[in-house]
């Protein structure tokens, strides 16, 4: 459960990690103002490929516990031979 738990921390941290430098730069490359309510709808579309990414980590995830698991089934039939 360790390695579940610290496989969820580091895809946190990537996540905040992509977060926090996009967001800036969609707002300094689009020159979006934060009080205006338009701006905050088009961040909003952008913000959609970090759904995306997330989906993409969530994949990661279970790949690794998916193959943790066949990897742990083929040592404990190595062991038993």
């Amino acid at each position: 459960m360790g390695k579940n738990i610290d496989l969820i921390q580091i895809l946190t941290l990537v996540i905040v990690a992509m977060f926090i430098p996009f967001l800036i730069s969609i707002i300094i490359n689009y020159r979006l103002d934060l009080s205006n309510i338009g701006d905050l709808i088009k961040m909003h579309f952008a913000g959609l490929f970090l759904l995306f990414f997330g989906i993409e980590l969530i994949i990661v995830y279970l790949y690794f516990n998916i193959t943790n698991l066949l990897a742990k089934k083929k040592m404990n039939n190595q062991k038993e031979k």
